[in-house]
């Protein structure tokens, strides 16, 4: 008997939680056919000795749904290790949608996940209308990762109320209409639904988008809805007992974002309300969340590391001015050549400490020159220029000019503690990850959590042991979904795999690139350690790089 693929001698760690151990995996059309001792040779061997070989990683809070159309590659989180990607998050999707109001939901996800609404107009096929035709077009463009899908309070709301759906409630026969949709997406394989409560997310408008002040009763009906076929409810700024209503109604799963902001004198949650936490600690919160979920299905995801902003020459720049706005008219090349020059130079520095600042650079921290970016240094910019006797705009020129304008800031207004993280992580219903792939692109990237979760929270700081690590990136993930075929290396599940190698995995600076439609800027960042991520049994990456295999499947709900 000759294996498609068998992978040979490495420490497989099988996502369960269970203790290492050396084996082989063997794959065949698509799935785990055999781990342990295998004679039979493979047609494609993988040398895993000195590596660990996992179930592929599960990002449950992407905002892929539209880069899908002109990146079917899904970079960065492909370079990751991950091999399924929930889209739909946070209440805006792109389905069901009517042909008339195609623009109006591209620029809903434009003013809320800053993706360009053009590149999502010209990108995307929108041959759909229903939720069902949404995922049919994904299977045609094929993709390099899985997707699972939420269909979206937003594009649901609208779909039935149109403007109305803003501020003004829903009639008894708009919310069964609502339900009745949602439960039909979920017919066509939709994972749950997804809504979104954070009054700063916005339509193009200025309004805060459809369903952000939607009743109770509305959400009810819907996770009576979603309950009733096993599926998942998601949200974003939900009050806490807002979540316990949606998960005593639908008495299902509930999933929700939490991020934690910290001042000086203790930390409050900005995403998700926590009325009963005082200023405190990173563990308050996780006593709060405790609370909250009890004995009900509800889980939490949060940042792994300190995310708000990155900005740098070659990107967003930190002051606002006369001179710095025709600064940012320039490429890079360009920047770097007014920053050279000593006149414009001055002129920045001039400006930069008259004018305010858009970042309190206490709390901005330079990722450093080395491949690895370093997201837990503790000297900021601001102590930096103190050091240096400086002014901190001085010093941001200063480091941009000695770096090629390649040196990067991480501006923390979320997890700005890592310990903080660490006592938050407590939590058992609370998952590391939120690492918001495919929205706010030019501003954040954070689409590499996976590889800092195992870089830094099991390699560096041995706060999660490996079977533990890797539990929290697959099978519970997984279960979160519903999904009862991946996450854990055994046979017959579906062959998603990662082989790394542990000492080496880390990610790699972010670099700013124009490859979206139209030449719009995003952040990419790359990854190390990876030395084979398959997807359905089929090779996507290898050493690091794509393959050009696109093996992913559309994962619908039901099937």
């Amino acid at each position: 008997m000759t294996h498609d693929i068998v992978i040979r001698g490495g420490t497989v760690v099988d996502g369960t939680g269970a203790e290492p151990r050396v084996a082989d995996v063997a794959i065949d059309n698509g799935r785990i056919t055999a781990i342990g001792d295998i004679a039979a040779e493979g047609r494609e061997e993988l040398n895993a000795a000195g590596k660990i070989v996992t179930p592929g990683f599960i990002d449950i809070h992407t905002h892929l749904d539209a880069q899908m159309g002109w990146d079917p590659d899904m970079t960065p989180v492909s370079w990751h290790g991950v091999t399924t990607a929930l889209i739909g998050n946070c209440g805006v999707t792109f389905a069901p949608c009517k042909p008339e109001d195609r623009e109006f939901l591209a620029g809903m996800m434009e003013t809320v996940e800053d993706i360009p609404k053009q590149a999502i107009l010209t990108g995307l096929p929108w041959d759909w209308e229903q939720y069902g035709e949404y995922l049919d077009s994904i299977e045609r463009l094929g993709t390099a990762v899985n997707v699972a899908g939420l269909v979206g309070h937003s594009a649901v709301r609208y779909y039935v109320m149109g403007d109305r759906s803003f501020e003004e409630s829903a009639s008894p026969e708009e919310i069964e209409r609502m339900a009745e949709i949602v439960g039909r997406s979920m017919d066509q394989g939709a994972w749950g639904f997804s809504t979104n409560r954070f009054a700063p997310h916005r339509a193009p408008d200025g309004r805060s988008i459809p369903g952000t002040f939607a009743e109770v009763n509305e959400l009810a009906s819907i996770a009576e809805s979603v309950g009733s076929k096993q599926g998942l409810m998601q949200a974003v700024g939900a009050e806490f007992d807002v979540m316990r209503a949606m998960s005593d109604h639908s008495r299902s799963r509930v999933l929700f974002s939490y991020a934690l902001e910290l001042y000086d004198d203790g930390a409050r949650l900005e995403m998700g309300e926590l009325p009963e936490l005082p200023a405190g600690s990173g563990a308050r919160a996780a006593a709060s969340i405790n609370g909250l979920c009890g004995d009900r299905d509800i889980t939490a995801i949060a940042h792994v590391r300190g995310s708000g902003m990155v900005f740098g020459l070659q990107s967003l720049l930190p002051v606002d001015g006369e001179a710095w706005i025709e600064l940012g008219k320039l490429d890079l090349e360009g920047r770097l050549e007014a920053i050279r020059d000593p006149q414009r130079r001055a002129e920045l520095i001039h400006e930069g400490k008259s004018q305010a600042n858009r970042f309190d650079v206490a709390k901005a921290f330079p990722l450093g020159r080395d491949e690895v970016p370093d997201y837990t240094c503790e000297t900021s910019l601001a102590q930096i220029a103190e050091g240096a006797n400086e002014h901190w705009v001085e010093t941001f020129l200063r480091e941009s000019d000695e770096s090629d304008g390649r040196a990067l800031f991480n501006y923390r207004m979320f997890a700005g503690s890592i310990d903080e993280q660490a006592d938050l992580f407590e939590s058992p219903h609370l998952y590391p990850g939120l690492g918001d792939a495919g929205a706010h692109v030019s501003q954040i990237m954070d689409a590499g959590w996976s590889s800092f979760m195992l870089s830094y929270w099991h390699r560096q700081r041995g706060f999660y042991s490996l079977p533990k690590v890797i539990e929290r990136m697959t099978s519970g993930p997984a279960r979160v979904v519903g999904l009862a075929d991946r996450g854990t290396l055994a046979e017959g599940m579906r062959a998603d795999v990662n082989v790394i190698d542990l000492d080496a995995v880390a990610e790699l600076q972010p670099e700013l690139v124009h490859d979206f439609p139209g030449g719009a800027p995003r952040y990419i960042q790359k990854s190390r350690g990876f030395s084979a991520t398959i997807v359905n049994g089929q090779i996507s990456v290898r050493d690091g790089e794509l393959t050009g295999t696109r093996a992913g499947m559309v994962l619908r709900h039901g099937t």
